[in-house]
């Protein structure tokens, strides 16, 4: 079988008309549980803390990952989504520039004593600038300011955050404002953190690099990054740490080894050591233990779906890429592939067409969706090939097969 590696069965099968299909949303839940066997091999002291595959979605390792804390400066991954999602819309660009206003500046910047990036006040300031204030030493004075800069107020821009929240599902998230300072209100969950990211990363490659800028100087401050994963030797390149009183330590990162890429957030941990040894074992566990494994090669035929009414009886089905699946290393799981669709398709069937799902299972617990698409164009038959499919559906495939057979003499 082409593409396909380690033991690998197929079952083809059509579905009629009416016949129940699997959401997007349940077939990730499904791939979410494809670590759970081997997450009893990890332990962590960490109250709660999440390991989540970036290329699949796959959730690796989770402890209480939907227990809720008081974010903390982590809720700036947050601010910098809906700040990024304004520039990918045109609506602002890295070089637009907002005013630090005296707010910004006494709430955020120096005069405040808490993290701050020290831009002047009422200075005009680049967007791109303000984002790595806040992002690589987690200034609030800059948090503060493109806040204000996007939605006009802190409050007006914490109701953007609630609305992304809702578009990418989060369950047990509530945001109140652009910095992390305390509110009684404002709270989230490891998972959704993890959720947060893997979005970031997917939808912004050219700005996810605002995370590992390595250090910034503004009013003569010179700051180094405070993500200290970045520097742990674990491959990490994002994103956001914090601290909250009587909340503990939270860490919310990433990191890509051998071209995978895993993401890790601990919350609430006892101490920053505590924080960061557990991130780096939680990383370097999931690196060892797991590894993707090209089941079908980018548009390999995976399946067939009769046509009717076509100059051709079926038509080739393929995934729009490879579709490789996350296992345990050395796993010798035996892995079903069927191809479920809504036919048989009626001519004429345009090529790139999406009519069929790939369903992976390993023994009863169903692992994967994947859509699947037709690699040609089927353009109506002849009345001869008509009439000979029709007579397939009263007298059945055994008529039709005789019939292409007639025509393919006819024809010569």
């Amino acid at each position: 079988m082409a593409g396909a590696e380690g033991s690998f069965s197929r079952v083809f099968r059509k579905v009629r008309a009416g016949a129940a299909r699997l959401s997007a949303a349940v077939a990730l839940s499904a791939l979410a549980v494809s670590g759970v066997a081997a997450q009893s091999a990890f332990q962590t002291p960490a109250p709660s803390a999440i390991l989540v595959d970036f290329a699949t979605g796959a959730i690796l390792f989770e402890k209480d990952s939907e227990k809720p804390f008081a974010p903390g400066g982590t809720v700036k991954v947050m601010t910098a989504l809906v700040v990024f999602d304004e520039i990918r819309l045109n609506k602002i660009n890295t070089d637009t520039t907002f005013i630090v206003s005296e707010n910004a500046w006494r709430r955020g910047g120096g005069p405040s004593g808490g993290a701050a990036m020290f831009v002047p006040v009422k200075s005009a300031t680049r967007v791109g600038d303000l984002l790595i204030g806040m992002i690589t030493v987690g200034g609030n004075d800059a948090a503060i300011a493109l806040a204000e800069g996007v939605a006009g107020t802190e409050s007006a821009f914490a109701l953007k955050m609630n609305e992304a929240g809702q578009q990418l599902g989060l369950t047990g998230s509530d945001f109140r404002n652009s910095t992390g300072f305390a509110d009684p209100a404002q709270k989230s969950t490891a998972r959704d953190m993890a959720q947060i990211s893997r979005y970031i990363i997917r939808t912004f490659p050219s700005l996810y690099p605002m995370f590992s800028v390595p250090d910034i100087e503004w009013s003569k401050v010179k700051q180094r990054n405070r993500n200290v994963l970045l520097n742990a030797g674990v491959g990490a390149d994002g994103l956001q740490v914090a601290w909250i009183k009587d909340g503990g330590y939270h860490l919310v990162g990433s990191a890509l080894q051998n071209n995978q890429r895993l993401i890790v957030v601990v919350m609430g941990a006892k101490s920053e050591k505590e924080r960061i040894d557990e991130a780096k074992r939680l990383l370097e566990w999931g690196f060892h233990s797991f590894e993707h494994r090209q089941l079908f090669a980018a548009d390999a035929e995976i399946g067939r779906a009769t046509v009717f009414g076509g100059t051709q009886g079926s038509v080739a089905l393929a995934a729009r890429g490879p579709v490789t699946l996350l296992m345990p290393r050395n796993s010798q799981d035996k892995l079903v592939a069927k191809v479920t669709y809504t036919g048989p398709l009626k001519a004429p069937v345009a090529k790139g067409t999406e009519i069929a799902q790939l369903e992976i299972s390993r023994g009863p617990l169903k692992v994967m969706e994947v859509p699947l698409v037709t690699t040609e164009d089927v353009p109506v038959g002849t009345l001869w090939q008509r009439a000979v499919d029709g007579a397939g559906v009263l007298v059945g495939d055994a008529a039709r097969d005789l019939g292409q057979k007639v025509l393919a003499k006819i024809g010569k």
